[in-house]
């Protein structure tokens, strides 16, 4: 894994590698990042000789340091992803499974790359009536939300795999993919008060007709948005802004995406068991 800083000052020059140590039980044949949150992200690695056997571990990607997290005690569906989190209320070592979820609601969980974490609360995209809209999970006293979008949001009406939630400068924000003959329209919109149907507005508009997909990544101070696309010319994965591609980040091909992380000194250790 490889990572740069996300100063303006860096050159490409300033990429560093990231070496994981890898359990040798099981013998790992790739690693991935499920999700990342406050310096700390989850790593899955895979056996070589059973693609269904995994191990999961906490790493720091600053310090290195990792610890292996007690394995699920259910069947991990195809199609779910992974959030990360901290509640100081709520401790323990173990996965739990939760059944209460909200009837006559579809979570749309495969077109993210993990779920949302702000206000001490997961979010994702869900369809009710037909609608989209954004789910919330409390994680402190375990509770349901419904976040409505906007009628803007709405009215784009993109692929059920084309519209996600991230977060961006610490608000909730959404984004949305829709392809239209001739033209494709990656937009964001971010919730200026959390929970307030009427105060989404509207980030970033990008009208590229060689894009298929795009994600927002990063803010940066001036308001500017990194984001990752994949487009037909040039063919290929990239990070880009508005102004045109990350000139921190070398152009590669076998990139398929990425995470934005603050550097911390928090030990993986001290936070389970």
């Amino acid at each position: 894994m490889y990572c740069c800083p996300l100063s303006p000052a860096q050159l490409v020059e300033d990429v560093q590698k990231l070496k994981l140590d890898c359990p040798s039980n099981p013998n790992p044949m790739h690693c991935a990042i499920r999700c990342c949150y406050d310096g700390l992200a989850v790593i899955q690695v895979a056996d070589i000789l059973d693609r269904h056997r995994y191990n999961l571990l906490l790493w720091n990607p600053t310090t290195r340091e990792s610890i292996v997290l007690p394995p699920l005690e259910f069947p991990r569906a195809p199609d779910s992803c992974f959030g990360l989190g901290y509640d100081s209320t709520s401790g323990g070592s173990c996965w739990r499974r939760i059944d209460e979820h909200p009837h006559g609601i579809c979570s749309l969980v495969f077109a993210m790359q993990f779920l949302a974490f702000v206000c001490a609360a997961f979010h994702w995209i869900a369809i009710s009536n037909n609608c989209f809209m954004v789910v919330s999970f409390s994680i402190s006293n375990e509770v349901y939300g419904e976040i409505p979008l906007s009628e803007e949001i709405l009215s784009l009406r993109p692929a059920p795999g084309g519209i996600g939630v991230c977060v961006l400068g610490g608000m909730l924000c959404v984004h949305s993919n829709t392809n239209l003959p001739g033209n494709n329209i990656f937009k964001v919109w971010e919730l200026k008060e959390y929970g307030v149907k009427g105060s989404w507005m509207p980030l970033l508009t990008v009208e590229d007709s060689w894009f298929l997909n795009a994600k927002p990544k990063y803010r940066f101070a001036d308001g500017e948005v990194l984001f990752w696309c994949m487009s037909y010319k040039p063919v290929g994965h990239a990070f880009r802004t508005c102004n045109g591609p990350f000139r921190s980040w070398p152009r590669c091909d076998t990139i398929q995406s990425g995470f934005t992380f603050t550097e911390s000194l928090i030990s993986p250790k001290s936070l389970t068991y």
